[in-house]
């Protein structure tokens, strides 16, 4: 055999290995990416395990579309003893709400979810408190910006009907997470507007490691591409959905909680907002935490010095909360 074939036949012995290798460690890193999202949902379809003395109240609707509809949780242990009435109905002195809104990349989840709800309905509805979970419109067939309008569709709905569940329509907390952390502040940037079309006003927002609350910004600066596929490329829509540019004078008070551990730094975020609305006679506050963006949401209701830090926050816009917090 030639030399010339010797060479041919190790180079080509040495490609179909190559290619052997790079086919198995894609297929391996294939595997462990649908693994991993295979966990992922898994984890995101684990629904919650309630504490005795909780009903729920499931897919209540807020609007035509299936999307549109929210979960309210009250507590079925207050009640009298001699009438067997549920007290919160009873009561001169009605509930406080928590509105919460799940993430998700704008594009996934649900209201139902454990790590969205659990820990924080069996802390406080059991402490005299209703909490309302909604589902919203998403990616790719509602932009953010009708996100946004469902949202304040469920609050306005979940505030006409919140004396039906014992609940008082002027003591709502605001809640979100992620993506629904993004929508719950854009909401209260703009309350006075949201205001003038009927909505009742909340005490305060409290929002769950958003990295958007400057859109222009994170769009300008490398991002992920689930930012593209919610925002888009138009600057001017990146200024509308942008909570630090839409806030206005009268907005209530805003508690920003963001993970110490993501890379793209959302507590940066989260202070430049601080200091925005504070220049302007605003209300807001920063609590880092040394937790990853799912432990910030799962956690929150767990016995800790952050959820303690997230209730001393409820607490300073009301009475009442404060009392129940105790």
């Amino acid at each position: 055999m030639s030399l010339r074939c010797i060479l041919s036949l190790t180079t080509l012995a040495t490609l179909m290995f190559t290619a052997a290798s790079v086919q198995a460690q894609t297929s391996a890193q294939n595997g462990g990416r649908l693994r991993a999202l295979i966990a992922q949902k898994q984890a995101a379809a684990t629904p919650a395990v309630l504490s005795a003395g909780v009903q729920r109240i499931a897919d209540v609707p807020y609007g035509p579309d299936p999307a549109q509809r929210m979960d309210v949780y009250v507590p079925t242990s207050l009640t009298d003893s001699t009438t067997g009435t549920n007290s919160l109905l009873s009561s001169a002195v009605r509930a406080p709400v928590i509105f919460m809104v799940h993430g998700g990349g704008w594009r996934h989840g649900d209201k139902a979810m454990g790590r969205v709800v659990q820990e924080k309905v069996n802390r406080w509805v059991p402490k005299g408190f209703i909490l309302i979970s909604i589902n919203y419109r998403m990616l790719p067939d509602a932009p953010v910006a009708v996100q946004e309008r469902d949202v304040q569709a469920a609050l306005m709905a979940a505030q006409q009907r919140a004396g039906n569940w014992g609940g008082d329509p002027s003591r709502f907390i605001l809640m979100g997470h992620s993506a629904g952390a993004h929508l719950v502040a854009l909401l209260n940037a703009r309350a006075p507007q949201a205001l003038r079309e009927g909505a009742w006003p909340w005490l305060g927002t409290v929002s769950l490691d958003s990295a958007m609350m400057n859109v222009p910004a994170r769009m300008r600066a490398p991002h992920l591409p689930l930012y593209d596929d919610a925002f888009g490329t138009d600057p001017a829509y990146w200024v509308a959905m942008s909570p630090f540019h839409q806030w206005t004078a009268g907005a209530p008070p805003m508690q920003m909680v963001c993970s110490a551990q993501r890379a793209d730094d959302p507590c940066q975020q989260s202070d430049a907002m601080a200091r925005h609305v504070r220049n302007q006679g605003g209300r807001a506050e920063v609590l880092p935490q040394d937790l990853d963006h799912g432990e910030i949401n799962a956690q929150l209701g767990l016995d800790s010095d952050y959820t303690r830090a997230v209730e001393a926050f409820m607490g300073s816009l009301d009475a009442e909360v404060a009392r129940r917090l105790q």
